[in-house]
Order: C-alpha cells, then structure tokens, then sequence
C-alpha cells in the first residue's frame, strides 16, 4: 500500500490492519463461496468460514450463511484519529446452486486444514482458492456416460430386465445430451427440469414402440433417476439435523419443486402419446427375475451409485468406495424386505442409517466430507419408482392408486430423512477422534 511521507506511523499501522482485515475476511468468503455453489451443507460453510478468519487472527468475523447467499460482517482495532470509530467489513453475495462439484468441496476442506495446521499462508491460500474455483467440470463424455451408467443400473435395482437397462441406458445418454447441451444452458430451472422428464418419457415410449424393452414402467424410472434432486433433498434434511431450519425448509423446497418438475414432464409425455395413438398405455408393475438375483442387485446398485458419484463431480478415487457404499445399503434393504418381513419403510430406516454410517466412516480414511459418499449412496433408496406410478396413476385418473403410491413414497423419503438425521447424531468420537471430515 502506497502512503505520503508525512504519514504518521500509528495511521500506517491502521490501515495494515484494516487491509488484513479485509483481505483475511474475503479469503474466508471466497472459501463459503465455492462451497455453497457446489452443494456444501450450510453447518461446513460457516464452519470453515469461521475456522479461516479465526486462524489469521480475525475472530471478530461473523458470517451468515442461507442457501443461496452468505453475509460477510467484521470489526477491526478502534481507531482513535477518527473519534474512536471500528474499521469494518461488510460484503454480502447472492450465490446461485450451479452443477454441483463435490470434488471443490473437497478440495476447500482440505486447504481449511492446511490452514489450520499453518502449512500455507494467506496468499497461498487466497491461490489455491481461485486454482479451485476455476477448476474445469468433468468433460461432457463422462457426465454423459455417467447418467447412461447410471439410468441402466437404476433400472435393475427397481425391477429391469437386460433389455430394460439397455434402453434406460441410452436415453440416459441421450438425455444429459439435451440437459448439458440446452436445459442447462438456455433453460430456466422449472422448465428445463419439465423438459428434461418430458424428453426421457418421450425417448422411453418411442424406443418401447420400436421394441427396446419390455417394460415401459421400469425404463422410464431409471432414466429419469439422473434427474432426481438428491443433492438439495440430503443438504436439506442435513441442515435440518444442524438446527439450521431457514436453509433447511429452503433446499427441501427446492428438492419438492425438483420432484415436481419430473412429474409434470412424466405426465406430459403420457398426455402426448395418448393424443397420438389414441389411449393412454396400460401399464403394470413387474421385477423381472433375469436382474433380481441378490448379486446382481447389488452389482447394479454398485453400478448406478458409482455413476451418481461421477456426475455430482467427486474425484475419480472416490467412485468405488462410493458404489460400495449404495451397494451396502442397497443389500441390507432387500435382505430385510426379502427374508425379514420388513416393510418398505422399515428397511429404507435401517438401510439409509447404514448408508449414512458407512459414509462417516469411509470419510477418515479417504479424507473427504462423508456427504460426498451419502448423497451417491442414499439414491438406491430414494423412492424413484413410487413418483413415477403417483404421477402415471394420476395421468390415468386412476386417484386411489395414485393416493397410495404417493403415500408410500413420501413414508419412503420420511424414513431417509429419519435415517440420516439417526446416523448424524451419532458422537463423531464414534468414527474419529477430531472433527476434520465429519
């Protein structure tokens, strides 16, 4: 900082301080920014935040951290020239959820650490912070790859035969086409999530027509689970477990709009090939024997949450112990509804803890948040299959079959989010005996 000659010493000193105010403060800020962007939970974002500014001396920084926006306040020394006035820092930063990256978040963790543990300075860090930031995404071909992987594997676990999978798997591949290369881009978010289930129903029927598949009902839920909103429905019962109730009713919001969306597309695609052939399509619930084998559910399990993995950004290492995790989980939910006499909700309850466990565990050794592993590994259990017959059973008009598919898809989603808020409360001593992945 450049100053006159006849500067007076002590006002050089405040002004050091004030930059260091200000530039520690922005450092911490630029950290919550790429963590919230790429689908941190609120309680991570004010806690590196926090651990940042108290590091280099600035423990007076306060930060206010919502869904989509963070609030960045500090006091710095009196300075008595000016009648005894603070320096302060205020910023606040609009902060919208963009393609979600949970290898950045990792990467943020990581250098909260470095910080704490004094193995980089404050210049290094705030470089680190922009290497981070403008990291590329995964190349096109995987995030495309990753949701046909991931469409064909969710359509064995929900009762798809081979020829099922093999046509879930090119509309999944055909579908993240369209959403990367135009929802994504021109498209708000409610009409590029109808027009992404619009495509994937419409690509469904057609390729069923032409004789890819022999059952519709099961194609159709596995190519729309890449577009299912896990990322907002777990950040939000998270935050909710964290007492951080505003964030937490915001991002379970935005995860019912997401639901929503797919099943307005989901509806429309029926609605057009009624008007085009005259009917609506008659279509039955079926698990085909050729996938329904207890290895072969959790292969495809490990498949389709080892994709999910892939397309949430995280780094290629964590992808296997990721799909070991869905697979667990996925396992333990059929074991209990198969030989235990368990109903549907009791086993996602003790399957999702499971999942939820497992991924604290595997967060120590792996050095990465254990929400990176429970987002991929919870989609086994998300209730895909109940929405897409609620929303065919009302496009049908057949009400009572909707109602109960609806019932028993929102006791499914009530058991994860009771699952995963069990798991979290467990003591952290349990898994580790510090605090740095949890």
């Amino acid at each position: 900082m450049t100053t006159d000659m006849n500067d007076n010493p002590q006002d050089k000193l405040i002004e050091t301080e004030q930059a260091d105010l200000t530039e520690v403060l922005e450092v911490a800020s630029k950290a919550g920014h790429i963590l919230l962007e790429n689908g941190a939970e609120i309680s991570r974002v004010e806690d590196i935040m926090g651990r940042i500014a108290s590091h280099f001396g600035v423990d007076s920084g306060n930060f206010f951290v919502l869904s989509n926006g963070i609030f960045t306040t500090g006091h710095g020394k009196k300075i008595t020239k000016s009648g005894g006035q603070n320096s302060t820092y205020a910023n606040v930063e609009f902060i919208p959820l963009k393609a979600i990256q949970l290898s950045k978040v990792v990467a943020v963790n990581r250098l909260s650490y470095d910080i704490s543990n004094n193995r980089i300075g404050l210049s290094e860090a705030r470089e680190r912070l922009e290497r981070i930031s403008t990291a590329a995404p995964k190349p096109f071909w995987e995030q495309i790859l990753g949701s046909g992987l991931g469409a064909g594997g969710f359509c064995a676990v929900f009762g798809g035969g081979w020829s099922d999978c093999a046509a879930a798997l090119v509309v999944g591949l055909l579908l993240y086409v369209f959403v990367l290369g135009v929802s994504g881009r021109y498209l708000s978010k409610i009409v590029g999530g109808i027009c992404n289930a619009l495509l994937a129903t419409l690509l469904c029927i057609l390729f069923w027509r032409m004789g890819l598949g022999s059952s519709l009902a099961n194609v159709i839920i596995g190519a729309i689970m890449p577009l299912i909103p896990g990322v907002p429905f777990v950040n939000g019962v998270r935050d909710l477990a964290n007492s951080d109730y505003l964030a937490g009713f915001t991002r379970l919001t935005d995860a019912m709009l997401g639901f929503f969306c797919i099943a307005v597309g989901v509806s429309l695609g029926f609605i057009i090939d009624s008007s085009m052939h005259g009917g609506m399509l008659s279509l039955t619930m079926m698990v085909n024997p050729e996938t329904s084998s207890l290895f072969l559910q959790a292969l495809a399990a490990f498949v389709g949450t080892a994709a999910f993995a892939l397309l949430f950004g995280i780094d290629r290492e964590h992808y296997v112990p990721a799909g070991v995790i869905g697979a667990i989980g996925w396992v333990l939910y059929l074991i209990l509804m198969r030989n235990c006499g368990a109903t549907a909700v009791g086993a996602t309850l003790a399957s999702s803890t499971l999942v939820c466990i497992l991924s604290r565990i595997a967060a120590i050794p792996f050095r990465i948040p254990a929400q990176g592993f429970l987002l991929c590994g919870i989609f086994p259990l998300v209730p895909g299959a109940g929405i897409f017959w609620f929303t065919y059973y009302l496009t049908d008009s057949q009400f009572d079959l909707s109602m109960h598919s609806g019932l028993v898809a929102s006791k499914v989603a009530i058991a994860i989010v009771l699952g995963i808020i069990i798991a979290m409360e467990l003591p952290q001593r349990l898994f580790s005996r510090n605090h740095r992945t949890h």
